[in-house]
């Protein structure tokens, strides 16, 4: 079946011209042993939905496209080399920002309309149980009136996955290029759903941790919030993206069937979208609130410490009454203790009463200050 956005059979190429050169035959794209690099991940040829044929270079795969009209090419890197990115862009026409923007990973997802070629960058993602991390790839990815080109920067996402589906479906592959775009951009969305479950556990427990007061748990939502970071860039402008594909619905007449397949990508990247934005909103205020038991721990271990300090001090007190009491006595008896032969009250009847009585009212009196100054 086909559509009337696909491309019809291609005229007979003009005479050469100073303005158009002679097609290049296929040899001149590059030795195929050459385009046999291990970036090539695969490469395919469909014709109304069906693979006909599965070419070993990029030489064979550009030969066999242009020798069918009605079909369309599927090629597959994996970070491929510069020398690779250029024979495409040289193969296929591709604009010379959309190529330079290939060869360099880190780009932000985006679309970008060149032609009749679109160039997208996608923002694959993954969660990786054994560590509890989000892992992040980055799709490029080329369509034109009979190609497909994905330029994958990342372990993510499958898209052998991606190409058995499409296979297992010829009606959906024959829709052409943008149907393959669709699967494309499905199993991106559809990959946020397992990273979303699994940071909405990560959450849950640091919440459990943050009440628990586990000393470690600031540094987790520091990174999950990162990762968040970095999961919102993922996502967000996905949601202008495919809201620009489906305004061009009608102006490039794209399938029926398609539109409500994009739509649906649609409705789950925002939801996606805002399952994100409300991580980092409950990241933001579960950070406030370990902020706050924090500071109450530190209070509280603050007016421990006073308390502690306040009760030695008071026993300091007592101590030091005690000694003050015990001082005078002991003052006095050393006094009377020297034993020298001039000495007051050395030979005195009442020296021993005088000297008893001495200690004992000065004890008393020490220790009725002290009782009314609460240090006894």
């Amino acid at each position: 079946m086909k559509h009337s956005w696909r491309r019809q059979p291609a005229p007979p190429l003009p005479p050469p011209t100073a303005e158009r050169p002679a097609a290049r035959p296929a040899a001149a794209s590059g030795d195929p042993a050459q385009h046999s690099h291990a970036s090539v991940v695969h490469a395919a040829l469909y014709r109304y939905g069906r693979r006909v044929s599965t070419p070993d270079s990029l030489a064979e795969t550009f030969r066999q496209l242009r020798e069918d009209p009605d079909g369309m090419a599927w090629i597959g890197l994996h970070r491929p080399t510069e020398a690779e990115i250029l024979t495409l862009a040289d193969e296929f026409d591709l604009h010379p920002l959309a190529v330079e923007d290939a060869m360099e990973a880190h780009q932000r997802p985006k679309l970008e309309r060149y032609g009749e070629t679109l160039f997208v960058v996608l923002r694959a993602a993954r969660y990786l149980d054994a560590v509890e991390e989000v892992d992040f790839g980055e799709l490029h990815v080329f369509v034109g009136r009979d190609f497909v080109i994905t330029v994958r920067h990342g372990a993510a996402p499958d898209l052998s996955a991606v190409r058995h589906r499409m296979e297992e479906t010829p009606e959906l592959m024959a829709l052409g290029p943008e149907a393959v775009l669709y699967a494309i951009l499905d199993a991106v969305v559809d990959g946020y759903v397992p990273v979303v479950e699994g940071v909405q556990n990560d959450i849950d427990e640091i919440e459990t941790e943050v009440f628990r007061g586990d000393p470690e748990v600031s540094r987790r939502i520091y990174e999950l919030s990162r990762e968040m970071v970095e999961f919102q860039r993922a996502t967000r402008p996905l949601v202008g993206m495919l809201h620009g594909l489906m305004a061009g619905f009608a102006k490039y007449r794209t399938d029926e069937e398609l539109q409500r397949y994009l739509r649906d990508v649609a409705d789950h990247v925002t939801h996606t979208s805002e399952r994100v934005d409300g991580f980092r909103q409950a990241l933001a205020d579960i950070l406030t609130v370990n902020s706050t038991l924090v500071t109450q721990q530190q209070n509280a271990e603050m007016r421990a410490i006073a308390e502690a300090g306040f009760e030695q001090n008071e026993e300091i007190k007592k101590i030091s009454s005690w000694a003050a009491i015990l001082f005078a006595p002991t003052l006095v008896g050393t006094i009377y203790g020297m034993n020298f032969d001039h000495m007051p009250e050395l030979h005195w009847v009442l020296g021993y009463p005088f000297a008893i009585a001495l200690m004992a009212t000065v004890c008393s009196v020490l220790y009725v200050i002290f009782k009314r100054r609460d240090w006894l």
